[in-house]
């Protein structure tokens, strides 16, 4: 439940009308590979999360099997990545109770704090108090988009020939690619277990197992979501009102199935749900990340700092006044989105080649889980992952890449200060 509620948030509700956006029917594909490239991700760090069983693995995969820079880089663009991710939950919490509800549409800023607010209570608590109300939210969830799924696909404005001109939509035929690291941002938190592995019973059994579920329940409830939005709106609608990109099922519902008219409430209520539960699990495995960095001297000593309850209370704190600052800038959120998907893929690439490591140092342990494919599957998916992002850089976005740089160069600077002071301490 962790999982799927950790995958099911503002990707699907929000950046969903993005890869429409860009690949028009063929989003379907996008969504789909995307979900074979984090498959092929999550089995590798099921391996790892067993050869390494701390918690804060994406920091701590590696700095064990690399070395602790390569461990902060890796970290650093997780962080970045969650940081936005946060911050764009919050924003788009607000715009959806904004929309559904007209007596809080004046009040954006004020509603993505309060809920990051509310993550930041919640979090606090112990880790199965928490998870119990994350449950309970996943479960509604769920219920909340079958539902919105049965309606938009029996509906009479179901339009089959949305779907004509498969890979001509979007930015034309290689939209589709272009839209990938967007859709793989979707299926992030279906690794989070394996960054919790120290908190997980027989780990050995459960991190393998819970991924493959989790995905399959995601993917299952993702393409039902896309299928049935793709055949209300079109990606022209999209062009022509760009306010309704990133509330493509709010769109749909709102303009080809007005004759229901509590459809519009109930996806807004569905996306909040959605969205709270997404920054319940990445602000935790943030806070879990920067404790682990902070513990190995890579950032200040402060932020390993954790309360009564065991959870990382200065990681929190940090990660949601970072994501409160950010999400008081709606205006950036297409540039953020980008800049979070190039920081969570080059975090990607890095802990594939670090099992390819891991493997040359260490030995596999008889009976302890091992990723299939080998060597190939990391090298297969770092290859697909580079690939994706060829269209990005053919098709310009200089600004982007140049955030993209500033923001590494800040976090080399911090690394060598804090390395530097801890090796002096």
């Amino acid at each position: 439940a962790i999982l799927t509620g950790g995958c099911i948030g503002s990707a699907i509700f929000s950046l969903s009308g993005m890869t429409m956006y860009y690949a028009g029917p063929a989003a379907i594909i996008t969504w789909i590979v995307a979900a074979i490239i984090l498959g092929c991700y999550g089995v590798q760090v099921a391996e790892l999360s067993v050869r390494y069983p701390h918690s804060g693995g994406v920091y701590v995969f590696p700095a064990k099997s690399l070395n602790k820079f390569w461990g902060f880089a890796a970290a650093w663009g997780y962080i970045i990545s969650n940081f936005i991710a946060v911050a764009f939950s919050a924003i788009y919490v607000a715009t959806y109770l904004g929309v559904g509800f007209e007596a809080l549409a004046g009040l954006q800023i004020p509603l993505a704090l309060a809920s990051i607010l509310f993550c930041v209570i919640l979090n606090m608590m112990k880790v199965t108090d928490a998870g119990k109300f994350n449950n309970v939210l996943v479960g509604l969830l769920i219920i909340t988009m079958l539902l919105f799924s049965g309606i938009a696909l029996s509906h009479g404005n179901f339009n089959f020939d949305n779907f004509s001109n498969f890979f001509d939509g979007g930015m034309g035929k290689t939209g589709w690619i272009q839209a990938i690291p967007n859709a793989m941002v979707a299926y992030g938190s279906v690794v989070a277990i394996a960054f919790m592995v120290g908190q997980v019973k027989d780990p050995n059994r459960t991190v393998p197992k819970s991924m493959a579920i989790a995905l399959i329940i995601v993917v299952s409830l993702y393409l039902l979501m896309i299928v049935g939005t793709l055949g209300h709106i079109t990606t022209q609608f999209l062009v022509d009102n760009p306010g309704m990109r990133f509330i493509p099922m709010f769109a749909a519902a709102w303009t080809s199935m007005t004759n229901v008219p509590w459809l519009s409430k109930l996806i807004s209520v569905s996306a909040f749900i959605a969205l709270i539960t997404t920054m319940l699990v990445v602000q935790n495995l943030n806070a879990l990340t920067i404790r682990a960095m902070a513990e190995d001297g890579a950032l200040p000593k402060v932020l390993a700092k954790s309360n009564k309850n065991g959870a990382p209370s200065a990681g929190i704190i940090l990660a949601a006044v970072v994501a409160g600052i950010l999400s008081c800038q709606p205006s950036w959120t297409e540039l953020l989105v980008n800049l979070g998907s190039i920081a969570a893929a080059v975090t990607v690439v890095i802990v594939c080649y670090s099992l390819i490591a891991s493997r040359k140092q260490l030995p596999s342990i008889e009976g302890n889980y091992k990723a299939p494919g080998g060597n190939a599957l990391s090298w297969a998916t770092i290859i697909v992952i580079v690939a994706s992002y060829i269209p990005a850089i053919f098709n310009g976005g200089a600004q982007m890449w140049i955030f993209t740089a500033i923001i590494y160069i800040v976090g080399i600077l911090i690394y060598f200060l804090y390395s530097k002071k801890h090796l002096a301490e």
